[in-house]
């Protein structure tokens, strides 16, 4: 027998039985090892339910009878180790004891885990986050594919809770505290080398030893790993305050207490009870527990839900594109072609002459030095975008987009001609900010074709992409169009052609209002303050100045044209200075490197309840106004758009939950009063009997 057969009789596995165990299945193979594999029912993904723990129990009753060599831990699911807690049974979790009491039986499941005896190993691939890694981490050791598709880390803080499955605990423990504390309040991901140079995996190999690697860990008793005395020397007792203080100022220069508790509660908590494992692990219980009855973690946990909605939306179509074509390389076409590429995408890039596409290319360029580590990796990105000043690739493109100045006649003329030259089967797109779809359509002999797909700027930030139809859009083009925005990794919101579509139409009186008061008198630092203060990613007029002021003009013109009122004159006098915002370095703001300058005005004539509700209501109105009209098709739909557009305030869950929040009569009550001493822009519109009714 060869030493190959040999290695295959070694490797073959014969199943162990288990009672009333349907996610879990346990094998022994030729050496003696034990094979627990994680493999949910009627999904794709692990996730940990409470019915998946369950049975972990149950399992690990069987790996305890079955005395084998070693135990590895691992996933049938090609798409990774496991995804963290089922976030769907966090609904139920109102009360803060029960909660509590669950958190501590998985501790006592993690616990039962890492103190069998025999050598554990969790042999991780894909995703392994949040408490999937927690579950990795109760193994003795843990080997993980380096490749790029697996990413390690405690996102949880994304939903205003931290680690609650003993991760807070282990993770110090392997990486030091600094390390530790650095992934879970950050909420990022690393890959599997990064991972191992921290110390949350023991060894990171190709995925073709990933089994040789997990066998070798799993035959052999040897000490887990631990942080180095240098780690382990912030969590003695006198260093942690100090560690914490200068941590908490860090979180405060991103996130206020009051609207985001979880990072300052995960802070407190390694503070108090770093240096005592057993201590730390009952409070992380408790803590957890109570984050997750906050406002804030059911809103962002919500959030979390609709963000899966709308990826769901761009699953309908199996046919993934792989060339795209934009014409167009300023700021917004130039981005939108490099990000394409950097998603996986062939992108052609065309422009009237070479000129006008240097900027793109440099742009491109420091955002795959930014996103892409690995040299090779990044040329081989940069060779997918192309420059194509004769559009030679509109005839082999799968996906056409058309992202030229915001005049009508000139994309007619555009699209008239790309029709001609692009294959039959290609979906045709606009990237308008604000142009009904009929308008362009028009020119077209199949107007079916046409789709609007509407990015924002920063194109590599901001998530949400409008996906845009009318009445003559062909359900297949807007079907190709959920599952194009989707396959680069960003969020489709379907939404009806109106003026402004959703997002420009809502956020327009919002910013306007914010001119108009400071046309009043109210200094700058007042308005944009208030909005800060409310939870704003950015204040009003720092955001005008980011998207461009002469696009507010662009935007505001025709949404005055097509349902009345004035654009604000300090708008008008600013374009007409070319005081345009960020891109010219000056606008209602001055900009040095990059950075608004900051400047402290008078006394304000208006409270700030007053600059803040000013407006945010006239926000809420339209919002509610689009949802009347069905510009898109639900108020969840409303909200995620907002928040992921615009940075509308997470925490309070997108503009129509804040409104049955703050209660539907309350707010019409606000809305009248304005009304009465600022006029009829203030006058609630009709839909609020929806969003009543609906509360």
């Amino acid at each position: 027998m060869n030493a190959e057969t040999e290695m295959t009789a070694s490797e073959q596995r014969e199943p162990v039985a288990l009672a009333d165990v349907h996610n879990w299945r346990l094998e022994r193979d030729g050496e003696g090892l034990l094979w627990l594999t994680l493999d949910c029912v009627d999904s794709t993904t692990n996730t940990l339910s409470s019915a998946v723990l369950e049975e972990l129990g149950r399992a690990l009753e069987g790996v305890a009878a079955n005395a084998g060599r070693g135990l590895v831990v691992t996933s049938a699911k090609a798409s990774g180790f496991a995804a963290g807690a089922d976030i769907r049974e966090f609904d139920h979790m109102r009360d803060a004891d029960e909660t509590a009491r669950q958190v501590t039986t998985v501790h006592a499941l993690f616990e039962r885990l890492e103190r069998l005896d025999m050598p554990t190993v969790a042999r991780v691939h894909g995703f392994c986050l949040g408490g999937g890694l927690e579950l990795a981490l109760a193994c003795r050791h843990v080997v993980a594919a380096a490749d790029d598709g697996t990413r390690l880390g405690f996102p949880e803080i994304l939903l205003g809770i931290h680690p609650g499955f003993g991760g807070t605990v282990r993770a110090v423990r392997y990486c030091g505290a600094l390390a530790a504390l650095d992934l879970m309040l950050t909420g990022r991901t690393i890959d599997a080398r990064r991972a191992q140079r921290l110390g949350l995996v023991d060894r990171a190999v190709p995925t073709r030893h990933l089994d040789a690697a997990a066998r070798h860990f799993a035959c052999d008793w040897r000490p887990s790993r631990e942080a180095g005395w240098q780690a382990r020397v912030t969590s003695q007792r006198l260093v942690r305050p100090l560690v914490a203080f200068a941590m908490r100022r860090e979180v405060g220069k991103r996130a206020s207490k009051q609207h985001y508790p979880a990072p300052y509660a995960l802070i407190d908590l390694w503070r108090e009870h770093g240096g005592d494992e057993r201590a730390m692990l009952r409070a992380e219980a408790r803590s957890i527990a109570t984050l997750l009855t906050t406002p804030t973690s059911r809103n962002l946990v919500r959030l979390f839900k609709l963000q899966e909605r709308l990826k769901g939306l761009g699953r309908g179509d199996s046919a993934a594109p792989r060339r795209v074509h934009v014409v167009g390389a300023g700021t917004m076409g130039g981005d939108i072609a490099a990000w394409c590429a950097l998603r996986g995408m062939q992108v052609t890039l065309q422009d009237r002459a070479p000129e006008y596409m240097g900027g793109a290319f440099k742009r491109a360029a420091k955002l795959f030095d930014k996103r892409v580590r690995d040299r090779a990796a990044r040329l081989a990105v940069g060779d997918r975008l192309v420059m194509d000043l004769a559009g030679n690739g509109i005839a082999r493109a799968d996906v056409i987009i058309e992202a030229i100045v915001e005049d009508v006649e000139a994309k007619r003329a555009l699209f008239r001609d790309l029709e001609a030259r692009a294959r039959p089967d290609a979906l045709l797109a606009t990237n308008t900010s604000s142009i009904q779809l009929a308008d362009i359509a028009g020119a077209l002999e199949d107007p079916s074709r046409l789709v609007g797909v509407h990015f924002f700027n920063p194109v590599a930030r901001m998530q949400i992409v409008e996906v845009i139809g009318d009445e003559t859009t062909a359900a297949a083009a807007t079907t190709r169009a959920l599952a194009f925005v989707t396959a680069i990794d960003r969020l489709p919101l379907p939404t009806a052609s109106a003026p402004g579509f959703l997002v420009n139409r809502v956020l327009s009186p919002y910013l306007q209002e914010a001119m108009v008061m400071l046309d009043e008198g109210v200094p700058i630092d007042a308005i944009d303050g208030a909005a800060r203060q409310f939870g704003m990613a950015m204040g009003p007029l720092e955001m005008a100045d980011t998207v461009g002021l002469d696009i507010c003009l662009h935007v505001g013109q025709i949404l005055a044209g097509a349902f009345g009122g004035e654009v604000p004159a300090v708008l008008r006098r600013h374009v007409e200075q070319r005081r345009l915002g960020h891109k010219t370095g000056a606008g209602f703001y001055t900009y040095a490197k990059g950075k608004p300058v900051r400047r402290k005005g008078g006394d304000s004539p208006l409270a700030p309840a007053d600059i803040r509700d000013r407006m945010l209501l006239r926000l809420l109105n339209e919002a509610v106004a689009c949802l009347r009209e069905g510009i898109v098709a639900d108020a969840d739909l409303v909200d995620v758009g907002m928040v992921f557009a615009t940075g509308f305030a997470p925490f309070r869950g997108g503009p129509l939950n804040y409104a049955r929040d703050r209660g539907v009569p309350e707010t019409l009550g606000r809305l009248r009063q304005l009304e009465g001493r600022y006029g009829e822009r203030f006058a609630p519109d009709d839909g609020w009997q929806l969003l009543e009714s609906a509360s």
